[in-house]
This record gives C-alpha cells, sequence and structure tokens, in this order.
C-alpha cells in the first residue's frame, strides 16, 4: 500500500547552511559570520555556503525535477532586520521571489522563523538571556508573516531550539541554559500569538523539536522503560519534554519549576496545529567515561558523525510523541549524511543514503497504518551545505555540490531513488 493521497512529500533546508550573501543587499552578520577561529572545522564559514540566494532558481528547478510538494526552508532574521526597527526590503524582496518561484512550480514554501540563527546586534544586547530579545523576535515574525502570508500557510516558529541553548554561539552569553530556554519559549509563545493574529489566511503553526528518543531494544530496553526514559528529566534542555511540555501541555518540568512562572505560561503555552521532529538516530547509544552502555556494540551501522542507523527510531518518535501530546506529526528532518564525492564516470553514487531513506520510509509507514497521523516526510536536505561545526565535510544532500570548483549541483543516485518514491507515493517500498 502507498501512503495517504495527501501526504507531503518535500524536503529541507536552513539558511545560515545555504544562502551565502552573508553581507550582500543589506543584510549584516549572524552569530555563525564571525565566530572566533577554531569553532569550525578547516575555519570554514557559511559567507558563500552554496550561494542560494543567487541560484534560488536554479534550486527550485531541482526540486521540481525531484517530483518535491513541499520545501522548509529558513529566514535569515539578519536578512530581514538588521537593526531593531529597521525592515530590509530588499531581503523581503528575495523571500518573496523564492516563495513565488517555489508556487510556480506546485512546491508549497513551508517557513522556520529561527534555525539556529540570530543577528550579532541581538546577541549583543543579551541574546535569549534579555526578555527584550522574545519581543523583538515578535517584531521579526510580524514583518516576515505580513510579508509573505498572503502565500504561505506553514510555519515553524524555531528549529530545534534544544541546539540553540547548547550551542557555542553566544546566543546565550550567561551560558545558562534554563534562563536561555525561558527567552526562547516566550519568543515562541509570542511569535505563535503574532502569527495568528497577522496571517493572511489561517495559518497552520508549529515548532520544530530534535527527536531525542529510546527505542526498545530486546534484551536491553522494553517499549515502556524506552518511552519513560524518553520523556524523563534525565536529558534536561535536549530531552524533547523539557520543551514540549510547557509548550503544549502547559505543564512545567521539575527542572524548571521556579524558572517559568504562570504568567511566563500564559504566553508559552499556545494552542499548536502539529508537531514537527527531526529524527535521525535512537538515542539509545550515548558513551560515557567508565560507564559502560550494554546497547553499544562493535559493527553496529553509523554515519559519518557516529549516529547510529536505525529506522526503527522515526516509528518510534512518531507513537512516543503522538501517544504524549496527541498532534499531528510531521517529519521535518530526516537523512544521512556520508563522505560523497564524484566518481570517475561524473555521478555521485549513494547506495548507503537510498537504503537509509528506504529503511526508515518503511517504519514511518508502520506509524501511519497503526493509525498515527503522520503529515509528511521531508528529508535533510535538499542539497549538501554548511554543517554547523563540521563545516562542509559532512554532505547530508541529495544534490552534491561542488565547493572546490564552482558550487555547481549534481543530482546523486539517492535523488533519483527518492523522485521515485514521490512518484509512487511509497507504493514500491
Amino acid at each position: 500500500m502507498s501512503f495517504p493521497k495527501d501526504f507531503y512529500w518535500g524536503v529541507s533546508s536552513a539558511a545560515v547552511q545555504i544562502e551565502g550573501a552573508w553581507n550582500e543587499d543589506g543584510k549584516v552578520p549572524s552569530v555563525w559570520d564571525e565566530l572566533p577561529e577554531g569553532k569550525i572545522a578547516h575555519n570554514e564559514t557559511p559567507r558563500i555556503a552554496c550561494d542560494h540566494y543567487h541560484r534560488y532558481k536554479e534550486d527550485v528547478a531541482w526540486m521540481a525535477k525531484l517530483g518535491v510538494k513541499s520545501y522548509r526552508f529558513s529566514i535569515s532574521w539578519s536578512r530581514i532586520v538588521p537593526y531593531r526597527g529597521v525592515r530590509n526590503e530588499k531581503g523581503l524582496e528575495f523571500y518573496n521571489n523564492l516563495v513565488d518561484e517555489l508556487l510556480a512550480h506546485g512546491i508549497e514554501p513551508m517557513i522556520t522563523l529561527n534555525h539556529s540563527d540570530m543577528p550579532i546586534w541581538v546577541r549583543d544586547m543579551g541574546g535569549w538571556d534579555n526578555d527584550e530579545t522574545a519581543e523583538a523576535f515578535a517584531e521579526y515574525t510580524e514583518i516576515v508573516v505580513s510579508a509573505l502570508s498572503d502565500r504561505v500557510r506553514w510555519w515553524f516558529t524555531f528549529n530545534e531550539p534544544q541546539c540553540i541553548v547548547t550551542d557555542f554561539t553566544g546566543q546565550t552569553p550567561s551560558g545558562d541554559e534554563k534562563r536561555g530556554t525561558r527567552g526562547i519559549m516566550l519568543a515562541h509563545g509570542k511569535a505563535v500569538q503574532t502569527i495568528r493574529r497577522v496571517s493572511k489566511q489561517p495559518a497552520k503553526v508549529g515548532i520544530v523539536i530534535m527527536g531525542i528518543c529510546l527505542q526498545p531494544i530486546p534484551g536491553v530496553m522494553d517499549e515502556e522503560t524506552a518511552k519513560n526514559v524518553t520523556f524523563s528529566d534525565m536529558a534536561r534542555s535536549m530531552g524533547m519534554s523539557w520543551w514540549m511540555d510547557p509548550l503544549i501541555l502547559g505543564k512545567v518540568p521539575a527542572p524548571l519549576q521556579g524558572v517559568l512562572s504562570e504568567e511566563d505560561m500564559k504566553t508559552i503555552c499556545q494552542p499548536l496545529d502539529f508537531y514537527g521532529v527531526n529524527g535521525y538516530f535512537p538515542a539509545n547509544y550515548s558513551e560515557r567515561p567508565g560507564r559502560p552502555n550494554p546497547a553499544v556494540r562493535p559493527g553496529l551501522p553509523r554515519s559519518q558523525i557516529g549516529g547510529v542507523v536505525s529506522g526503527e527510531i522515526i516509528y518510534w518518535i512518531s507513537k512516543f510523541c503522538y501517544e504524549r501530546y496527541h498532534l499531528p506529526i510531521l517529519i521535518t528532518e530526516n537523512g544521512l549524511c556520508d563522505g560523497d564525492w564524484v566518481s570517475l564516470d561524473g555521478k555521485v553514487h549513494d547506495p548507503r543514503r537510498e537504503d537509509y531513506i528506504h529503511r526508515y520510509l518503511i517504519w514511518l509507514k508502520r506509524a501511519i497504518d497503526e493509525g498515527i497521523p503522520v503529515l509528511g516526510y521531508l528529508y535533510w536536505s535538499i542539497m549538501d551545505n554548511f554543517e554547523w561545526s563540521f563545516g562542509y565535510d559532512v554532505r547530508f544532500g541529495l544534490l552534491f555540490v561542488d565547493y572546490l570548483h564552482d558550487l555547481r549541483r549534481i543530482p546523486k543516485d539517492s535523488f533519483y531513488y527518492y523522485q521515485h518514491v514521490i512518484e509512487t507515493n511509497g507504493a514500491d517500498l
């Protein structure tokens, strides 16, 4: 059987990772543009990245060839608001043009307002430590939604807030994960309120969480234990319940008692339309010095950066999250990073990525067959990109980007595999 008729097959990306044009048309530096030496592999930067800013029409044409129904991308805050109270029309023009190009090719635009990005001027006013940042984020949200919501229905406030409060870009200058959490949660709540108030058409609003989830392992962990540990307080700010219990259930986890006030919760807990989750690997295999993990065994299949490959985890993420939060699930990221290169025949052969997509979709289909409302699957990513602290070594894309020469895009074998999956609506899995 195939996937549901209205299933959203798509791809995802993020502004920092693909756009480039870091100081063009009124954009000011983001925290990623001016990191100290040694923070990024080989001292690389996202200042050029994939040059999507100038090549967006070509990239949308590739998406159309792929056959996707949706594209989730993020907006660069520093391209829209170079200084507080200042609106950059040239930055808005880029996103207006991108949205129009997507719609002209029958692709639904899905917008993430913050994907680990922050203008330097916001960091300098205290970042997420400062309550004013949440208000500044709401102002930025209003500008974007006012400009694009006549054509855009799908909105995500943040992508993986877990990573924002634990990264090294200074977005929480104090380094206090609780303080940073409160700032991001307030910004999320204010952004949801703004979207609902300003949107020119009925909006679908959510947030994207990194799916830190354990899966049952025979002889090691049963289903009930896996679910309980997934939503325990052990993972702290990296855990899903740290974020989603307050945002969806209006429940404050024990570690945040005394941090989030009743007044805060009135802003933070806003009705959401779906639960966006990035699912890559099971969290069963963490290793700490002096604490052997019985789940870790030699020969486990791993991605280029060490995540254990297990298609099963996408089923458990969907199941556990739906049972706890009772919202439709959208898989907003899933993909394999590998050490791809151009072969002597001029093509990029990536059989492991094809196999990875196949495995994960089989398990996602099981979730759907069991009645879990999964809205769609957005592969990460449409193209190779700047992978944060790993620089450009790590490749997730369906399109190979030739950084050594002219940034040309080369469709990998996995591009054509996913194209077939979409064409058949997953019937051949």
